[in-house]
């Protein structure tokens, strides 16, 4: 299987894959696509960890193809672009997250939403175009269509910026999309993860009040004091949930784990709305009249469209939003994700590629 991976495409390639269920991840040497007439080519500089990356190395979510090269929090510097790219040249600092394909046809492509396209190509684990498949950003270089190339602004840090372009638009689309961007609104945030701790920067960002949710009461500091959310819940103690009944116009949760859905709603106001962006696995149980006494909505939202990726880096670069990270060597990941598991990160694991891959 090495010897086709390094001789499917032209280009050499160099990356960290994982090739089975132990999620275990080494080095690995492939192969890349040849610059087409629309494509960028660019030198990876970081790649972000995200906690879908955990889930894809193990095979948790049972679509995974391996060997897998994870990463779609990825910024790097063009090297190359094909004849008939218009916006991007070489030297250009950009980024690609989650999307390197979409059918660009269907209502979701047409109306700038590629994240809804039934048949949208992953940056990593899926297969492409021309059948082979796709490789993430723990790897030395990328390739990719234009339309799925991101203007990196240039005053957004490389690093610490690279997490947005998964954490980040995950949480500034359904602020947007559900009306929770507008100045003194009460927004809740669910769990104070790496989707959480941008969440609440950028719901500040837009002007509201908001009220962070966790169940580890220890967090209460770095909440108020080191995120400047204005409230702070421990989500298992009734007491406090209590004196927040019917007090916000909306909720972001983050969490993936299971956790109860209806001491949430009671939080909100009617008209109230709850958006998971956190998957957990087993189904949600919520109660019908939670959400008839009140006209109350239980809703999610998944990433969103490169426009809309584009305008939250330019509205992050210009509110001065990033991640905070913890930037490691690349052959610290396999530590990195293992600790990912125990959330013992302060907020998002960043890898600096450009200076710790090395190929052989």
């Amino acid at each position: 299987m090495a010897n086709s991976l390094e001789s499917e495409h032209p280009i050499k390639a160099y990356g960290y894959a994982s090739r089975d269920t132990s999620g275990v991840l080494s080095p690995l040497t492939f192969s890349r696509r040849a610059t087409g007439e629309k494509d960028v080519r660019f030198k990876v500089l970081y790649c972000g960890v995200c906690h879908s990356d955990l889930h894809f190395v193990k095979n948790e979510w049972g679509m995974t193809t391996y060997p897998l090269i994870p990463g779609h929090e990825i910024v790097g510097v063009v090297t190359e672009v094909g004849s008939k790219v218009d916006n991007f040249k070489v030297g250009d600092n950009v980024g690609v997250g989650c999307l390197v394909g979409s059918c660009k046809s269907c209502q979701s492509c047409t109306n700038d939403l590629e994240n809804y396209c039934p048949k949208q190509i992953l940056t990593y684990g899926s297969p492409y175009y021309d059948g082979t498949f796709t490789y993430g950003g723990y790897s030395d270089h990328m390739v990719a269509d234009e339309h799925f190339i991101l203007r990196w602004p240039k005053n957004l840090p490389l690093d610490s910026g690279s997490p947005l372009l998964c954490a980040g638009i995950t949480t500034y689309s359904p602020l947007r999309h559900f009306g929770l961007d507008k100045p003194g609104l009460k927004v809740g945030v669910v769990g104070l993860g790496g989707l959480g701790h941008v969440a609440v920067k950028f719901a500040k960002a837009f002007g509201a009040e908001v009220t962070v949710f966790s169940t580890t009461p220890a967090k209460k500091q770095e909440a108020l004091d080191g995120l400047k959310a204005d409230h702070f819940i421990v989500s298992k103690d009734p007491e406090q949930m209590q004196s927040a009944a019917g007090s916000l116009d909306g909720i972001i949760d983050t969490v993936s784990a299971t956790h109860p859905i209806a001491p949430l709603l009671s939080v909100l106001k009617p008209d109230g709305k709850l958006v998971l962006v956190g998957a957990p696995e087993k189904p949600l149980e919520i109660a019908a009249f939670s959400l008839i006494m009140g006209r109350k909505i239980v809703t999610g939202s998944a990433i969103g469209g490169l426009k809309e990726t584009q305008e939250m880096l330019d509205f992050a670069a210009e509110h001065g939003i990033t991640a905070d990270i913890e930037l490691i060597q690349i052959d610290y990941v396999n530590t990195a994700m293992e600790r990912v598991l125990k959330s013992d990160v302060r907020y998002r694991f960043v890898i600096d590629v450009a200076n710790s891959l090395k190929a052989p």
